[in-house]
């Protein structure tokens, strides 16, 4: 199974590295709860990224039927490649939820097993795994057993400093079938504070017993800052988060005007409130209007950003960004 992503990453990673303004390789759209819906992903996938992932599913949720997590596994052909990431603590659970997953038809199954959250990682799921590695092992075996799509991991260095086991957990867990792992260069102990540690993700891509794909992950705010990850850790794609709040274009070879951006941001306004209702849609776009780097360097725009965070209707936000569009002008 490794071979069949192997080839999906070598085969965006040749277009991207040829295009005018290509970094050297594939970049990916991180699993983000919140942020990675469908409709955001369409966007970033049209804008350049190689390859998207859903928010990350509760495997207990989705063995429970619950439909707000099972509304999670719709995905679109004009998104592929993608995949469906999935959490949990208990094999049994785990493993059906892998089964679930697969009628979703995603491109890949990826086990998260680096969410640093207290509600996740607390509970022994997500990063919390890395204090148990007998059983994330134990979990990554029978998912890959169970199904018949790639199977993938997305970890951390290790649980914190005195604990960094990254490069003996990546041989385990490839070892156990996986198709391809990405490492975030932070423990969980770090959240997300400080910065990430990229050496080891290199001493794993450089490890000649290591033939999968190896996905680095952390910090990475700039196509230029990607560039560099890949000519200096060899890595084979770089996964992108946070970096893509309110940006999606993050991943386009060639500059968007501000205008552009704007209409961007319009455009996810309207896919959020035709997908769920116009008060959800909205309150569903407020992170990205928060986070978007479009507005920095307005002058005294406090206060429009809190109008533009407490707009409640269509028409009064679309009019603020309007505004915000003169003031850029």
């Amino acid at each position: 199974m490794y071979r069949k992503f192997k080839e999906i990453i070598e085969s965006v990673s040749v277009a991207e590295a040829t295009e005018k303004g290509g970094v050297g390789g594939a970049l990916f759209l991180a699993p983000m709860e919140d942020v990675t819906d469908i409709g955001f992903r369409m966007l970033c996938k049209r804008f350049g990224a190689a390859m998207v992932y859903t928010e990350f599913v509760s495997a207990e949720a989705l063995v429970r039927d619950v439909k707000s997590t099972v509304s999670k596994l719709t995905i679109s052909d004009d998104e592929r490649p993608v995949g469906i990431q999935i959490y949990g603590r208990d094999v049994d659970a785990m493993v059906e939820a892998a089964k679930i997953v697969e009628q979703a038809k995603p491109d890949v199954i990826d086990l998260n097993f680096g969410c640093p959250v207290k509600k996740v990682a607390g509970k022994g799921a997500g990063a919390g795994m890395l204090q148990n590695i007998p059983k994330l092992l134990d979990i990554t075996k029978k998912v890959v057993e169970a199904v018949n799509l790639p199977v993938t991991v997305k970890t951390r260095l290790g649980w914190d400093h005195n604990n960094i086991i990254i490069e003996e957990l990546a041989e385990q867990l490839q070892d156990c079938g996986i198709a391809g792992l990405t490492i975030h260069g932070r423990t969980r102990s770090q959240m997300y504070t400080g910065e990430a540690d990229w050496e080891p993700i290199g001493r794993v891509k450089a490890n000649p017993r290591i033939h999968i794909p190896i996905i680095g992950n952390g910090d990475i705010t700039s196509r230029e800052q990607a560039k560099l990850a890949f000519e200096r850790y060899g890595v084979d794609a770089v996964m992108v988060g946070r970096a893509t709040f309110g940006c999606p274009w993050f991943f386009s070879p060639e500059e968007l005007t501000a205008d552009q951006k704007i209409d961007v941001l319009e455009e996810q306004l309207r896919i959020n409130m035709e997908r769920i209702d116009e008060k959800r849609g909205i309150i569903h776009t407020r992170r990205h209007l928060a986070s978007t780097p479009v507005f920095k360097g307005i002058p005294n725009f406090r206060q429009t950003r809190i109008a533009m965070l407490r707009a409640e209707t269509a028409d009064e936000l679309i009019g603020i960004l309007e505004s915000c569009r003169e003031m850029i002008m």
